[in-house]
């Protein structure tokens, strides 16, 4: 039988060196974490807007209809529907709406017209749509053929 037995375990000091060094890493990280979060907001609301732009012209080729995308301006929210009685107006039965503010709610936007998509995949009219926030902005492009992308 020994006499000493080994006794592990960490030390005051230890802990408090190890609780120092966090306390530096994090005081260097949250700052810049803060300034990385409007970015990614941005970045997230753009992609997310794109998205939904592109699943509505598949839906408009795939179901041979005209599908309609309605922008509030100034604010994040958006409606998609699909005009079966072409008359520019959301009837009863055709509303999808769409609202990227409870994911990005400091992203607004400042598209003003309309976008339709056809039955053969292109759009009318041209359009751009400016999201910004705090960060900056980015413009979603919706040209005539069609064809959606960030900038």
């Amino acid at each position: 039988m020994s006499l000493h037995s080994k006794q592990s375990g960490f030390t005051l000091i230890e802990m408090m060196i190890v609780i120092a060094i966090l306390a530096i890493l994090a005081g260097i990280a949250i700052p810049n974490y803060l300034a990385w979060l409007p970015k990614s907001r941005l970045n997230g609301a753009s992609r997310q807007v794109m998205g939904d732009l592109m699943a509505a012209r598949m839906k408009a080729v795939s179901q041979n209809c005209d599908v309609r995308l309605a922008f509030v301006a100034g604010d994040a929210e958006y409606k998609i529907w699909t005009d079966n009685n072409n008359n520019d107006s959301i009837d009863s039965g055709e509303e999808i709406t769409k609202d990227i503010q409870s994911d990005y709610h400091d992203v607004t936007n400042s598209a003003t017209e309309n976008i339709e998509f056809h039955s053969r995949g292109t759009a009318n009219p041209y359009n751009d749509i400016e999201l910004t926030n705090s960060a900056g902005s980015k413009k979603v492009k919706v040209y005539m053929t069609g064809r959606v992308m960030i900038e």
